[in-house]
This record gives C-alpha cells, sequence and structure tokens, in this order.
C-alpha cells in the first residue's frame, strides 16, 4: 500500500523506488531443509532466510522445550556480570531479615518483572531451614507525577523507613545520580535493567549492577526485555538456595518442573509487549511461556484473559499478547496507578482480582479515547506539512500539544511513524516542562540522535548562542533505537525541533525513507492448503526479528469487483489466473474454482480502497500481491480453503495481463 508520501509517484517509478525483494537464502540450505523436514519449499525458505538453515537449528526452532532452555549454557544466569554479587546481597539481606524495596516501572515490563522478583524473594526465604520471611515491598513510579526512571525523593522515603537494599527492575542503568543518592542513604542498590546505558564510562556507581547491554557482560543475549533479566536474577537466587533447603533435590526439582515454568508466562507478556527480537532465547521465552499461559490458575490473569475475550482452554497467540493483553497492562501506568498491575497478579482473591482487571479494561476503553481525540488534530497537523509532491519533509517529526494525555505519547508516535514513513517525536507539556515519546523507522537509530542533539551546544551546528544552549537540552532521557522517552523544559522546544533538523539532515538519507517490502517467499494460490497455513503457524511466535512471513502470489485474478467494508478497507476475490494457451490452440474450459478472500485494512490517510481505484481494479483485473495467511474462525469465514483468508501488504498489477 503506497504510503501518503509516494502517492504522487508514477506506478512506474513506485515501483522503482519501493521493490518487492525477496529475502535471500542459501538455495542448497533450502533443499535440505526441506528434505530432511519433509516440509514445502517455500516453508524452508522462510526458515534458512532466518538462520534457521540447519536441521538441528529448526529442530530447536520449531521444537523448543523447557529442557533445552535450562540446560543451555548459554541461557545460564550465573555468566551475567555482577550476578554472584547480586545474588549473595540478596540472600544475606533474607538471612538477616532485611526490608528490601523492588523499584519498577509502570509498563508491561517493569510490573511483571516487579511481581516475579517479589515472588522469587519470598519462596527462596521460606524456602530457607529454617524459613526466613523476607521483607519486601515495591514501589512503581506514577508516569504522571514521578516520570521514567528511579527518584531520589523515593530513595529517601526508604531509608526513611529501614530500608537498606533496593533492586530496580526495567530501570536504573542511566541513574547515576540516584546510585550516588543511595549510596550517600546507606542504601545497597542492585540495578537490573536491560536499556542502553549512556557514557559508558559513567554506569551508576551501584552495589551490582545486572544489565547484559552494559560493557563486559559475556551474557550472549544482548536483547532480553526488563522482566527477563529479572528473571535471570530469580533463577539464579532459586538455584542458589538450593543449598539452604532440607531437600535440595527436591527443591531443585520444583524449580525446574512448577517455579520457572509459571514465571515464565508474565515473561512472555513482558516478552512480546515489550517488541523485543523474537530470536533465540527472547523465541524460547515467548514460545513456553504462552504455552503455559493456557489454563491459567492465578485469578488476576485469568480474570485479565476472559475480559480480553481469549479462551481459557488454550495458549493465546503472540498477536493476542500484543493487542489484547498488553494494553490492558499499560493502561493502568498510562492513565492512572500502575501498581494496579502488580497487586492483580500477586493477589490470590478471585472478586478482587475481577475488580481491578475490570478497572484496567476501563482504563483501556479510557485510553483508547483520548488516543482517537489525539489523532484528529495530528492528522489535521499532518495534513498541512504535505508539500506539492505529496510527500513528508525529510525530518524527524515533532509535534506537541498541551492536551495530550502523557499517557498515550508513545502510541501516539507509532501512529505518526506508520502514517508518514518518518521518525517522529510526540511532546505534551505541563508545569513549563516538555514530556515526549518517539518512535523510529527502519535504519535511523533514535537514541543516538537524541544523545547528539542531548549534547550539541551549538544548535544546528553553529557556535553558541548562549549559556543555556550550552547545557544539556533534556532534563532526562532514555530508551533504545526505534522507542524513546525524555523531557526537557518547553521553552527549550524550539531548541529540540532545530537540532533534530540538523541532525536528520545527516543521518536520516533518503534510502532510509524507501519504503522496501521484503517477502519471505513465493507460492501460488493453489499451494495455500491447511497444510501449508499449519506450518506457517509451526514459525509463530511472531514480532521484531521473526516477522510474519510475507507471501507473493503473481497473476491472480479477481472473480469479482472490489468490495468496500466502511468505505476504506477492500475485501477482494481472487482466483489463479487461466494458464495462456499456445498459439494456435483453443482455449480449453477452465472450471469452477473458489475464491480466496484477501482483505486490506487501511490504517492512517492512506486506504486500500484509494490504492485500488488508482490501479483501476475490477473484475478480471490480474495482480500480483505480497500478504499475510490468516485463519478465520469466525462465523463469516469462508467455507473453502479451512477458512484461510489473505491480509494484503501490497498490490500491483501483474505483468501479464490476464486473458479476456
Amino acid at each position: 500500500l503506497p504510503s501518503p508520501s509516494l502517492r504522487q509517484m508514477s506506478d512506474q517509478d513506485l515501483e522503482s523506488a519501493s521493490p518487492w525483494l525477496l529475502k535471500s537464502a542459501d538455495p542448497s540450505a533450502v533443499q535440505s531443509l526441506a528434505a530432511k523436514l519433509g516440509c514445502p519449499l517455500p516453508i524452508a525458505q522462510i526458515l534458512a532466510s532466518r538462520g534457521v538453515d540447519t536441521p538441528a537449528a529448526a529442530e530447536a526452532f520449531l521444537n523448543p522445550t523447557l529442557e533445552s532452555f535450562l540446560d543451555s549454557p548459554a541461557n545460564d544466569p550465573t555468566q551475567m556480570l555482577g550476578m554472584a554479587t547480586a545474588v549473595g546481597r540478596v540472600l544475606a539481606a533474607i538471612r538477616a531479615g532485611e526490608p528490601m524495596l523492588i523499584y519498577g516501572d509502570y509498563d508491561v515490563d517493569g510490573t511483571t518483572a516487579t511481581v516475579l522478583l517479589k515472588t522469587t524473594i519470598e519462596r527462596v526465604g521460606l524456602a530457607m531451614e529454617p524459613p526466613r520471611p523476607a521483607q519486601v515491598s515495591y514501589h512503581v513510579p506514577h508516569r504522571i507525577r514521578e516520570g521514567y526512571g528511579m527518584q531520589a525523593s523515593v530513595l529517601g522515603a526508604a531509608a526513611s523507613d529501614g530500608i537498606r537494599l533496593v533492586i530496580s527492575v526495567d530501570t536504573g542503568i542511566r541513574a547515576v545520580a540516584e546510585a550516588a543518592e543511595a549510596r550517600r542513604l546507606g542504601l545497597d542498590l542492585i540495578v537490573t535493567d536491560h536499556h542502553l546505558p549512556g557514557d559508558v564510562a559513567e554506569l551508576p556507581g551501584a552495589f551490582a549492577v545486572i544489565n547484559p547491554a552494559q560493557p563486559g557482560c559475556p551474557y550472549p543475549n544482548k536483547n532480553l526485555c526488563g522482566a527477563a533479566v529479572a528473571f535471570k536474577l530469580a533463577q539464579a537466587l532459586l538455584m542458589a538456595v538450593s543449598a539452604e533447603t532440607p531437600d535440595p533435590a527436591a527443591w531443585l526439582k520444583r524449580v525446574r518442573e512448577t517455579l520457572l515454568p509459571s514465571f515464565l508466562k508474565l515473561v512472555a507478556i513482558a516478552t512480546i509487549a515489550d517488541a523485543v527480537p523474537l530470536t533465540g532465547e527472547n523465541r524460547t521465552i515467548a514460545v513456553l511461556g504462552l504455552a503455559a499461559l493456557a489454563r491459567p490458575v492465578q485469578p488476576g490473569l485469568r480474570a485479565l484473559l476472559q475480559l480480553a475475550k481469549i479462551p481459557l482452554d488454550r495458549a493465546p497467540t503472540a498477536g493476542e499478547v500484543g493487542f489484547r493483553i498488553a494494553p490492558r497492562i499499560n493502561a493502568a501506568g498510562r492513565m492512572d496507578i500502575a501498581s494496579d498491575v502488580v497487586e492483580l497478579f500477586l493477589t490470590r482473591d478471585r472478586a478482587r482480582a475481577q475488580s481491578l482487571a475490570e478497572k484496567l479494561d476501563g482504563l483501556n476503553r479510557a485510553r483508547r479515547d483520548s488516543e482517537a481525540r489525539a489523532l484528529v488534530e495530528i492528522d489535521r497537523e499532518l495534513a498541512g506539512l504535505v508539500d506539492a509532491e505529496g510527500a513528508y519533509p525529510r525530518e524527524c517529526l515533532v509535534l506537541d500539544h498541551p492536551d495530550w494525555h502523557r499517557g498515550v505519547l508513545g502510541i501516539l508516535a507509532t501512529r505518526v511513524v506508520e502514517r508518514t514513513g518518518r521518525p517522529a517525536l510526540i511532546v505534551t507539556h505541563a508545569d513549563g516542562d516538555a514530556h515526549g515519546s518517539g518512535r523510529s523507522v527502519r535504519g535511523f537509530h533514535l537514541l543516538d540522535a537524541l544523545t547528539a542533539v542531548n549534547a550539541d551546544a551549538g544548535g544546528e551546528g553553529g557556535p553558541r548562542q548562549s549559556a543555556d544552549e550550552a547545557t544539556p537540552l533534556f532534563h532526562r532521557f532514555g530508551g533504545h533505537a526505534h522507542a524513546v522517552g525524555f523531557s526537557l523544559e518547553s521553552s527549550r522546544l524550539p531548541q529540540l525541533r532545530a537540532r533534530m533538523r540538523s541532525y536528520t539532515s545527516r543521518f536520516l538519507t533518503p534510502a532510509l525513507l524507501v519504503p522496501q517490502m521484503e517477502y519471505d517467499a513465493e507460492i501460488s494460490l493453489a499451494d495455500l492448503t491447511a497444510e501449508f497455513a499449519a506450518w506457517i503457524a509451526r514459525c509463530a511466535p511472531f514480532g521484531i526479528g521473526n516477522p510474519e512471513p510475507i507471501l507473493l502470489t503473481r497473476n491472480a485474478r479477481l472473480a469479482a469487483a472490489v468490495r468496500l467494508i466502511q468505505e476504506k478497507h477492500v475485501c477482494l476475490q481472487l482466483v489463479a489466473s487461466p494458464a495462456r494457451q499456445p498459439e494456435g490452440m483453443e482455449r480449453q474450459s477452465q472450471p469452477d474454482t473458489p475464491a480466496l478472500p484477501a482483505l486490506g485494512w487501511s490504517r492512517g490517510p492512506a486506504s486500500w480502497a484509494g490504492c485500488c481505484a488508482a490501479l483501476g481494479l475490477a473484475q478480471g483485473s490480474a495482480i500480483d500481491i505480497l500478504y499475510r495467511v490468516k485463519r478465520n474462525t469466525g462465523p463469516y469465514a469462508s467455507p473453502y480453503f479451512g477458512g484461510l483468508e489473505l491480509e494484503l501488504q501490497a498490490v500491483r498489477l501483474a505483468a501479464a495481463p490476464s486473458l479476456p
């Protein structure tokens, strides 16, 4: 589907600017995999293009097990830098009865990490001989009142309450000043985080830092989410305490068969929600955790799944977690108090769990309403940015409004990127400060951009204009290549715009803005069988690093006119185009075949209805399509093809027209 920035280009220009590229794979590896696995060649092509190019790698990819996950040396938590120090300090605190504080974060990653680490420490204490009930409290910051990251005031209150050990989860890697304040207060601080550190020479001076992304950490997976890092600490604690239990062998058996699989439910939710790459260990966590989510026992989890309309007798899909479960969890931190999520997953009271789940569901509806209102204003602003050629500026778009709710800024930034193909920073204002969230496009490292403009005392590269410009731009900032958060004085927002414009003029190259469409394999409509769809399903869960396969089919024919859905979405009924006959031969009659539905869902200003109209699609038109394979189990599913339907990604006129 052409983006608005390219809608004025001719079909020929668009074809050359936005090619459809087959993901590369070794042909010999594809043939070998297909023979060894007994799978269709396109499935082997999909696997090989993702680096799963040997039978052993395919077995690990298609059939991950808890045993292989726990026994893999690559996944051993004790190899993490700082792990041994952290484990020793936590065990000492439990033995001495020291009160501990878990310092969390307000998103899915931070709240689930808080739950599993609090639960772990309490169970470790009870497993000791004699039992030592651990004193573990938690603090989840309020997004509006406190903002992101650790706060010295919270540490001060903890010290006044007698806390001597603070453990951060999903935060803290840039908390240099806060770590210094913790030392001054007599607090031992253990940082567990996964975000990228700032200046590598200035890591927080904590008692221990556990973060696979920190310099010198040998742990191979640098892309764990925050909850997974907390899980690693939990796993190491559960293993280390075995020597202090009455029956170490029985304890270790319980850890492997019961406790760790149970924790993987929350880690899988966080892994999917935090959009870390679903490859290697992360994919195994997602597979095992999703499987464990079938028939949940904990009342809060059951209530949440029910309100999200996910059946309790099967494992949810990654899509259901990402689009139904995670938004409800995130809604607490976005719109109200994220500590409700921690209570939801800790309570054993069914009535309380139901009440909390219903509150999250209501907050999620409020979040959607707030997002919809803001998007009206955003679409109005975006319309004013388009030039005479129908293109957006080649820069990071910075949009701000005082009425936009801080809790939906990240979602709004994502919507702007989807609409424009440009990185975006979305900002709101409160009490003289601007608070923002950003999302990026492929190939443009947004955290590097913020790091550069924060220290760019010369504004747009010129000489310093004032002492104000010589100071760091942001109060605080952090994140990843594709997602960031930040705050600064509202009066300095023009400087942010100017510096980002200067930075993007150098590093946001035109090539990064061309919407390249990659596909995984080419297949005919006749090959779209239930068996083929089952092979696709075995490649799930899908996400960053393991995207849902996109397939190419050439020369499909519209069996009927384009059907509009709500004026902007479309449904195409597709059949294979008839084969051409050699010259001089009569055209043979074609048997009637059922049509395969292909749906195009419009998002933002560009619509599938407009795309189909621009291409002049009508009954009999021959088209090439890129699509994902879906299975519709609803009441309106096609009775043919086992309920299979296609989700359109791109359409173009076929090179060879169909016969009249």
